[in-house]
């Protein structure tokens, strides 16, 4: 949903309403979009500007800073592949050749059906079991391509049984 309908400018107001309207709201506010919206569009920057009198290079420099806050949609299971040096080193170029064969999309990209996007982040605390990925907000660390190919094959089923209602056909 682009914050540019009059519906979803209703409904970014009641998130800034949330909030003081105060710079060191920013964060907290940003992040509700983002996690509302699934993005914080250019609309949103400047209402946001507004309600806190942050100038948007500013707001703008805040999202591109955090990883997890993006100007652009994203599917609704966001897979971030560290790319610290232990993960380079433990493989994580066969990982990525895995998860875009798989998904049939190149890292910054979204599947068509919106369900998948990959994307790198820096590290995610688990340089003890390189490589690592986020999956939203779960963990997987030790990746094998074999061990990728299982964990998205799960996703993919759990996305189908929420599309439809059950695991499969009787």
């Amino acid at each position: 949903m682009t914050t540019g309908t009059r519906a979803a400018i209703d409904e970014l107001h009641e998130i800034l309403l949330k909030h003081d309207k105060d710079r060191t709201q920013l964060l907290p506010i940003l992040v509700d979009v983002n996690n509302y919206f699934g993005h914080i569009d250019s609309n949103a920057i400047v209402e946001v500007s507004r309600y806190t009198n942050v100038p948007i290079g500013e707001i703008h420099g805040v999202i591109t800073f955090y990883s997890f806050l993006g100007q652009k949609k994203r599917g609704k299971t966001v897979i971030r592949l560290c790319r610290t040096i232990s993960c380079d080193m433990a493989g994580k170029e066969q990982i990525v050749r895995v998860l875009e064969k798989e998904l049939g999309i190149h890292f910054g990209e979204t599947t068509e059906d919106g369900m998948f996007s990959l994307e790198y982040t820096n590290c995610i605390g688990m340089c003890d079991n390189p490589p690592a990925m986020l999956i939203n907000d779960q963990a997987y660390g030790d990746l094998t391509p074999e061990r990728v190919v299982e964990i998205l094959g799960s996703f993919k089923l759990s996305e189908y049984q929420d599309m439809f209602g059950y695991g499969g056909v009787e």
